[in-house]
């Protein structure tokens, strides 16, 4: 990422060199956002709701979404308020994706209000950021979910010749792009493409010769996509060292953020286990009383606390800008919470007993979106394997 863009990122409140310290309890305001939206995810997408919705062609509650992005403001958080976001920070993104992990809802928050909208700022794009701040569009960027750390996606989209009759800033792209979440739903696409030099382009989904194919999911509240282009007009938002910044952007951003989301998750997790075996009774006494559960239960709250500092020190970074520190807060947070959000999904089936297995239990729900999560965006080993480096840790000795 060059120095430029380093500096600052979409609600950022100041520069990544200096790695201001970072307070890592809630503010008042963060709580009241959290308290609005568990509200209406409580209301709106119960456990059962987003089971149904699963087992349908609709996978994404687009109803749920646009009261989410439009009336709570979820869309525009990390949009200037001159552009017509709330302009807050990662911070206040954090919240909302810790709540979202926990309802595990079905909403590309994650793909547009945080990827797609990050990678729009960093490329200097302003154009389309009003229209994604009041939630009249979504957007997704065009990278398989699996993408890793520190590196660039191999584009497999190319520039293609342009037709009669096309404008000068307009241009056609072909190719296809496999396991993409939060594109099914979305209006716009952010498809990098391998040109000379490198660039990135905005696509609109509805256009000639782009087309959209759901794929079968681990996760099927975030089903992916494949996204298919046959000389579709695209419009060049950034080319050359500016695509690069813009995509390296998004793509931390988005593990930070997606760290956070499991964070939530892993505390749903924890609740839910600990309400369990504090009602189920086994040999005339409850549960949770057996030694046994304990330890597993406190190993896991160690884990779950664990997981929310590191989580809170990559938001609270990603506020202050896109620096070095900011980086290794993000690496950190996506390791630690990837383990501990599969170790608590797993646990959640395991001290439900009989009842855990089943269809007509959230608990697969959550481990499925562990699952998925823990892969997604660098997995914990690659992003352990990235620290190594950005910390400067010095290698086994030979021999």
């Amino acid at each position: 990422m060059s120095e430029k863009t380093a500096d600052l990122g979409p609600g950022a409140s100041g520069q990544g060199r200096a790695a201001p310290p970072i307070d890592l309890l809630y503010t008042e305001t963060e709580t009241e956002l959290r308290s609005a939206v568990r509200a209406l995810l409580d209301d709106k997408a119960a456990w059962r709701d987003v089971l149904a919705r699963t087992e349908t062609g609709q996978t994404y509650d687009d109803k749920l979404w646009h009261t989410l992005a439009a009336e709570v403001g979820c869309a525009g958080l990390l949009v200037p308020e001159e552009l017509g976001g709330a302009g807050a920070s990662f911070r206040e993104a954090a919240v909302v994706a810790e709540e979202l992990g926990r309802a595990v809802a079905p909403v590309p928050f994650l793909g547009s209000a945080v990827i797609a909208t990050t990678a729009l700022w960093a490329a200097g794009d302003r154009t389309l950021l009003p229209e994604l701040a009041s939630g009249a569009i979504t957007a997704a960027l065009a990278v398989p979910f699996t993408a890793g750390p520190r590196q660039r996606p191999v584009p497999t989209v190319r520039l293609d010749a342009p037709q009669p009759g096309d404008e000068r800033d307009e241009f056609r792209l072909t190719g296809t792009v496999t396991g993409i979440a939060d594109a099914l739903p979305a209006d716009l696409l952010l498809v990098p493409a391998d040109s000379v030099p490198y660039a990135l382009y905005a696509v609109r989904a509805g256009a000639p010769g782009v087309g959209k194919r759901p794929q079968v999911s681990l996760d099927m509240t975030r089903q992916l996509c494949e996204i298919s282009l046959d000389q579709a007009p695209a419009r060049q938002i950034a080319v050359g060292q500016a695509a690069e910044d813009a995509m390296a952007a998004a793509l931390l951003a988005g593990a930070g953020m997606l760290a956070c989301e499991q964070l939530g998750l892993a505390e749903r997790c924890l609740d839910m286990t600990v309400a369990y075996v504090k009602e189920r009774h086994q040999f005339a006494r409850p549960v949770g009383g057996f030694q046994a559960i304990k330890h597993r239960l406190a190993d896991l709250w160690v884990s779950v606390t664990q997981a929310r500092a590191a989580a809170r020190y990559a938001a609270g970074r990603l506020a202050t800008g896109f620096g070095p520190e900011t980086t290794m807060a993000v690496a950190l947070a996506k390791a630690c919470c990837s383990d501990t959000a599969l170790k608590a999904a797993q646990e959640t089936i395991q001290l439900h007993g009989g009842i855990g297995f089943t269809w007509e239990h959230p608990a697969h729900l959550y481990l499925k979106r562990a699952k998925a999560d823990s892969l997604a965006l660098g997995t914990a080993d690659a992003h352990r394997a990235s620290l190594d480096v950005l910390a400067n840790l010095p290698g086994p000795e030979a021999g």
